[in-house]
Order: C-alpha cells, then structure tokens, then sequence
C-alpha cells in the first residue's frame, strides 16, 4: 500500500509543471487571439474596439514618446488626437516576441509593431503588462516607442 501511495505522490509531483506549462501555453494563446483582436480593429479604422482591448480602468498606464498618459480615456483620447483617421492609422501588423509569465494571472509581452502608412510607415517596439480581470486578458499597462 506504501508503495501504491508513493508512486502516487511521485506521479502528482511529476504532473504538476506539464499542468503549469499547458496552462500558460492556454493564457498564452488567449493573449495572442487579443492581440488578433487589436490589430483586426486597428486596421478597420475602429479605434473604440481597439481600445476594448485595454483595461477600462484610470489606472491604466499608457508610456509613449511624448510621455506617460494616466487613464483609459486619456489614453483613448490621446490615439483619436495622434491618428484621427484611416490615413494617419494605417494598417497595423504586431510581431509578438516574447512572452514572460510575472505571476498568476500576469504576463508582460515584448514585441514589435509596425503601421504601413501612405503618409510613411511607423514602427517601433512595445512592452505590455497583461492582466486576467473578471476571466478575460486586458492590457493595463503599454509602453510603446
């Protein structure tokens, strides 16, 4: 019976990292379909649904070039002012580089973004800090340059 019990234990302690590593491959793929989300309403020129993506929160903390923007609507009101329409916003593409569990229920994703522009392309890089509120991922904090 020891014997039972051990190989038991064994199994349980063996099982517990496959349990962890397929739950972050699942967080992972739920932030990747986000950012899928993110760059089909950019690219239609919907920066409200856009934003959905974001935490709707005066907490959330958007760093750009010009600085930090405190807030989900003063971050929403700060990319109405930068790109006021279709033109300006181009078509976005995000290479997702790397992606960094920070604890339960938080991750930091570091990549590339990239608009194709008429006007001239922009690119630069992005670090955002991911959060699980209420079941679903949000954005609460974007430093992008």
């Amino acid at each position: 019976m020891r014997f039972i019990l051990y190989l038991i234990t064994i199994g349980c302690i063996i099982a517990l990292p496959t349990r962890s590593l397929r739950a972050q491959q699942a967080d992972k793929e739920k932030i990747e379909a986000l950012m899928s989300v993110q760059t089909s309403a950019w690219n239609k020129g919907d920066i409200n649904a856009f934003m959905q993506t974001y935490w709707k929160s005066d907490s959330l903390l958007f760093v750009g070039k010009n600085g930090v923007t405190y807030g989900w609507q003063a971050t929403l009101d700060r990319y109405k002012k930068v790109y006021p329409d279709t033109t300006a916003m181009g078509k976005l593409d995000f290479k997702l580089l790397e992606f960094k569990s920070l604890a339960p229920g938080v991750f930091l994703v570091i990549g590339k973004w990239h608009l194709q522009r008429s006007i001239g392309d922009l690119q630069g890089h992005f670090s955002l800090v991911l959060k699980k509120i209420s079941g679903e991922w949000k954005i609460v904090a974007d430093h992008s340059s």
